[in-house]
């Protein structure tokens, strides 16, 4: 792969945020005079370091000077060092010029290196589970039209049976694909990607709570008209005579209650342990409502709805137990991961790194994710997703945490040795979804763990935009600087508050094509917080990139 210079940049503005001048230290390496340590703000001999750069409260570029020790990276040695620090490191990770551990995965009709545009695999897979989904949906619906005789509905009361029949049966089958989204099973994790999953199993929660009340509803408003009562009272008839009723009437009760907590303005107010938990009553629904479904399901008794149901059943049931406890369980025992080093990454953030037997076997990509549980006092009950902050080698996995809570900044006292259950990896935030030759990688806060990760296996002139709101909070610096060298790639830093000129600036088309003009010609990948998630993609659409130009994986539950 043809290198390229060190082309990191700190892009500075004028005073009302525009000309977007970029601080590459490159370019004037050879004139006479010139300082690169100065115009970076990097190492000099204090025990100090000059910060590269900031914006004041008019949006002109300053540069200011820290007396904490910066992070440096000991090129060749592969092995990171604090400066001032007293503990050197126990085990040395692989040099970052070593090319990452290939990944034993299904394998792609996708080039990452320089060459022809690649395909995008997961087009097709995507149609095709669209498709399945709606064929089962309409086997589903097969069994009312089946089971009813012609002229069976002719007045009021049949029609509304008819409909709550029918709601019955599609919630039902909605209730099977949302269990099975839940799964966690590697193949529809691969075969889809955990984004899809996410999105459509929110969409689908509300159609599934829409098409049980429905069904409820009609059901109860039918029965009524024809015992020509009213309808509290055909209700209470219902609960009390027919069987199964109680635990149907449970696990409606806990369905829209997991849809009530999974609205986003509800689910910010929960911390991320209690809506999990929360969330995994989901379970009981299933096993509450399907004696329900059998014991008074009329359009379930004939001979194929006899076999169609159960079976449907026995595959969430057999995905449940396969994603959940088989496939970890053996990932686990075979790799036996634990933790061998806790790295200071700067303000907040530090870095856990950890190895494992047959790490070359465990087949992650960089940009994937996966869930940690550490098994040491006060985290073991916890399992917490974590993007891989590095490509995946031989040697060791690597998760870059924000202490931004009791959770996190325990993990920060995490000693060498700790044993830690794995589940994954998840995700296609990959190099393979690539549909350009170029891409954009843009990230905010925290987002930059998996796109320093996917930037190991991008082509050469990939960009990157790197979103901070402070100097202290960027991280990666001197890796993303060696990567920059190392893939032929450009880095550009953007530090200030979401109000300044300049980073505001860089969200608009101008700004946005000052830094790289032929955006609409590269795959662009996001990942940061919901608002910058947001704002880029509207920016996107803007400048005309295709859908299908656009990855995203938002870190949200």
């Amino acid at each position: 792969m043809a290198q390229g210079p060190p082309t990191t940049s700190w892009v500075r503005y004028d005073d009302a945020g525009g000309g977007a001048r970029r601080g590459s230290h490159e370019a004037y390496d050879d004139q006479p005079g010139y300082d690169p340590a100065a115009e970076r703000g990097g190492y000099g001999e204090r025990a100090g370091y000059e910060e590269r750069g900031g914006y004041d409260e008019n949006g002109r570029f300053e540069a200011r000077r820290y007396d904490q020790p910066a992070a440096a990276w000991e090129a060749g040695s592969g092995a990171y060092a604090q400066t001032g620090t007293q503990q050197p490191w126990r085990r040395q990770p692989q040099d970052l010029h070593d090319e990452p551990a290939p990944a034993r995965s299904r394998p792609r009709a996708v080039a990452t290196g320089d060459g022809d545009e690649p395909d995008n695999p997961f087009t097709g897979n995507r149609l095709f589970t669209v498709l399945l989904f709606l064929g089962g949906l309409g086997t589903s619906v097969s069994l009312w039209v089946f089971d009813t005789q012609p002229g069976a509905v002719n007045d009021l009361p049949t029609l509304m049976l008819a409909i709550g029949r029918v709601t019955g049966l599609i919630g039902g089958y909605l209730l099977f694909i949302q269990l099975l989204m839940m799964s966690r099973v590697s193949w529809l994790e691969d075969w889809v990607g955990s984004r899809d999953l996410l999105r459509w199993h929110r969409g689908l929660g509300t159609s599934l709570c829409v098409f049980v009340i429905a069904h409820i509803v009609f059901i109860v408003y039918g029965y009524a008209l024809l015992a020509e009562t009213d309808v509290i009272t055909q209700t209470f008839t219902i609960i009390t005579t027919l069987p199964k009723m109680v635990e149907a009437l449970a696990a409606t009760v806990i369905m829209i209650f997991i849809a009530l907590i999974s609205i986003r303005g509800l689910r910010r107010l929960l911390s991320y342990e209690l809506w999990k938990g929360l969330h995994l009553s989901a379970y009981l629904v299933l096993l509450l409502g399907y004696g329900h479904q059998v014991a008074v399901g009329a359009d379930l008794s004939g001979r194929f709805a006899s076999v169609f149901w159960p079976g449907l059943t026995a595959l969430v049931i057999s995905a449940v137990v396969w994603g959940r406890i088989v496939e970890p369980l053996w990932m686990n025992l075979r790799h036996r991961f634990e933790v061998v080093e806790v790295v200071n990454e700067g303000r907040n953030s530090f870095s856990v790194y950890v190895d494992g037997r047959g790490l070359d076997r465990l087949g992650a990509r960089g940009g994937q994710f996966m869930r940690w549980r550490f098994l040491t006092g006060g985290a073991w009950w916890q399992s917490h997703p974590f993007s891989l902050s590095a490509a995946p080698n031989a040697q060791w996995l690597r998760l870059t945490v924000t202490a931004v809570g009791k959770y996190t900044e325990r993990l920060a006292e995490l000693e060498p040795g700790t044993r830690v259950w794995l589940q994954g990896p998840y995700g296609t935030f990959t190099a393979e979804r690539r549909t350009q030759r170029n891409a954009l990688l843009i990230a905010g806060g925290s987002g930059i763990a998996p796109i320093r990760a996917l930037l190991e296996e991008m082509p050469s002139g990939t960009t990157v935009i790197y979103r901070a709101s402070r100097q202290d909070e960027v991280v990666f610096r001197d890796e993303l600087e060696e990567l920059a060298v190392r893939r032929g790639a450009q880095v550009f830093f953007v530090v200030g508050g979401r109000n300044e000129p300049g980073p505001r600036r860089l969200f608009t088309t101008s700004g946005m094509r000052e830094l790289v003009p032929d955006v609409s010609q590269r795959d662009v990948y996001l990942c940061g917080p919901p608002g910058l998630v947001d704002a880029a993609v509207d920016l996107l659409r803007e400048l005309e990139v295709p859908n299908a130009q656009i990855h995203l994986d938002p870190f949200e539950f």
